[in-house]
């Protein structure tokens, strides 16, 4: 793997990592919008029930099968082939795509009564409740006809080297929200209708902002009907695995939260609100290396050259491993400070702030091998196995539920946390098993030097930050300004331990990531 290619991966994953935190922060926003102006009850309930039909689907058919079938094939097309073939075939995928979402937002508006009812059936004891439900989501589901192709056009632009835009595209959408929600919400008999009309255009607004860089890049969509092409068919053939393993985590989700509904009252809140802390590195990091390196495995495979394609997945671990390993010690040691000082408050007590803190502490160290997992997986689709990951995915989720049900005897909502964790553990090393029986060793010796300076780096962060965060009041409510400080002060001198110790230690991915910064600084 050249100098410049590590470069390139690096440089992706930092910009999506931006463009997601930008609109991670966004995100908040918007929600603290949507408190503001309707509160928690009747027409919020609504209005997130019938937006979990629309965001399922986006999962369905755009973010996670569509970018993993069409990514690989269409970057061994353009490399083998040339661009003009490249551009014919994503022609005839977004032919294809137009007609496909199409009649699935036919189909899903006029069903939607049946969908709300079955998903949302408690609601039929609140009158009016499901009316409004499907009232909403029948203005919202188109919604996956314009993220659908985002998810195409994202491909295609990640493939020829773009990767802001797209990856900033959800700060439009909740930017959209959060207009639509202050100015148009007096136009409506039922104010929650405002969002949704927020929702319906910040997807076109997501959409037709990905137009001028297609352009820019020389890229021309023509409608185009052969859907017969080997490579169209292949491409759908590869989408059908993927699909069925989002459906897979979806039903992971589910049946944690149906055995959570067995524990005592708040198991399913400590649970959720640990989940989503777990989830901001996450989403950050992880999620933009994995889309980052996908493009540079999937040029590697489509040449045959798997030393390359090794390389490339040993550097994406190291750097998984860089950032992941001090981050669940961070999760660890600023859960309960972190849930005190922006959660504790009314109903939420220093009990429910323990409990939900015991929780982010259990899914921590999930952190590195979720991030392994997520790197690994684009390597098998880079390699057009898309079975694989799914066939694994369905005995982690086997794992998943006979743990949770295990542990949850005697542990409760922790025990399930703990299941999830440990299934997490298991994937993770399934993967690698599996992995290196299909392309021979995968060359973990870096990793694992990499590991040796990393863990002392972590140790040293993290008795610095436990020091700073004794300095805190995390069980006295109001001490806003303390303890924001005090939190504050723990995070930016645990990075920056962290930083330097690396750098002493020369971890190689520490320093590229710190000469990248510096050019950067010299040039401005």
């Amino acid at each position: 793997m050249s100098r410049s290619e590590k470069r390139q991966i690096s440089k992706a994953t930092g910009i999506m990592g931006l463009a997601t935190l930008c609109s991670r922060v966004a995100g908040l926003v918007r929600d603290m919008v949507v408190a503001g102006l309707f509160g928690a009850g009747f027409g919020t309930d609504a209005f997130f029930m019938a937006f979990t039909i629309p965001n399922l689907l986006r999962r369905f058919f755009g973010e996670g099968s569509l970018t993993a079938a069409f990514v690989p094939t269409f970057s061994e097309v353009q490399q083998r082939q040339g661009e003009e073939e490249a551009n014919r075939i994503a022609g005839i995928c977004w032919t294809l795509l137009l007609l496909v979402m199409a009649a699935v937002v036919i189909v899903g508006i006029l069903g939607s009564p049946l969908v709300v009812r079955f998903i949302g059936f408690g609601f039929g004891a609140v009158e009016g409740k499901l009316a409004l439900t499907d009232s909403l989501n029948r203005i919202m589901f188109p919604y996956i006809f314009f993220v659908s192709l985002l998810a195409l056009l994202t491909g295609i632009l990640n493939v020829r080297g773009h990767y802001f835009l797209p990856a900033l595209s959800p700060l439009f959408l909740n930017l959209t929200m959060i207009v639509c929600a202050l100015s148009l919400t007096g136009l409506f008999a039922v104010p929650i209708k405002a969002l949704a009309i927020g929702v319906l255009l910040g997807g076109a607004v997501q959409l037709l902002m990905q137009v001028p860089v297609l352009r820019q890049k020389g890229i021309r969509l023509r409608l185009d009907f052969n859907f017969r092409d080997p490579v169209v068919v292949r491409i759908v053939r590869l989408m059908i695995p993927g699909i069925a393993g989002v459906a897979i985590y979806q039903i992971n989700v589910v049946v944690t939260r149906l055995l959570a509904s067995f524990l005592p009252e708040g198991s399913v809140s400590y649970l959720y609100y640990g989940q989503r802390l777990f989830e901001f590195p996450q989403g950050i990091f992880i999620v933009a290396l994995a889309q980052a390196v996908l493009p540079a495995m999937s040029r590697q495979a489509s040449s045959e050259n798997l030393e390359g394609l090794r390389d490339s997945l040993g550097f994406a671990l190291a750097l998984i491993a860089l950032v992941t390993i001090p981050a669940a010690a961070g999760l660890v040691l600023c859960a309960v400070p972190i849930y005190s000082l922006f959660f504790m408050k009314g109903a939420f007590g220093f009990e429910e702030v323990r409990q939900t803190s015991l929780a982010l502490m259990v899914y921590a160290p999930g952190l590195l091998f979720l991030g392994v997992s997520r790197v690994v997986v684009p390597a098998f689709y880079a390699l057009k196995d898309t079975r694989t990951p799914v066939r694994i995915s369905f005995w982690t989720l086997l794992v998943n539920a006979g743990l949770g049900l295990m542990l949850m005897q005697g542990l409760a909502h922790v025990g399930l946390a703990l299941a999830l964790t440990l299934a997490t553990v298991f994937n993770c090393l399934v993967l690698l098993v599996a992995l290196r029986r299909k392309i021979g060793p995968l060359g973990l010796g870096r990793v694992a030097a990499s590991l040796a300076k990393i863990v002392p780096a972590t140790a040293l962060m993290s008795w610095v930050v436990w020091a700073i965060l004794g300095l805190g009041q995390w069980q006295v409510a109001g001490q806003v300004a303390v303890n924001g400080l005090v939190l504050g002060a723990a995070v930016s001198v645990g990075a920056l331990v962290y930083g330097v110790t690396c750098t002493v230690l020369r971890v190689p991915e520490a320093s590229s990531a710190f000469d990248m910064v510096r050019k950067k600084l010299g040039r401005a």
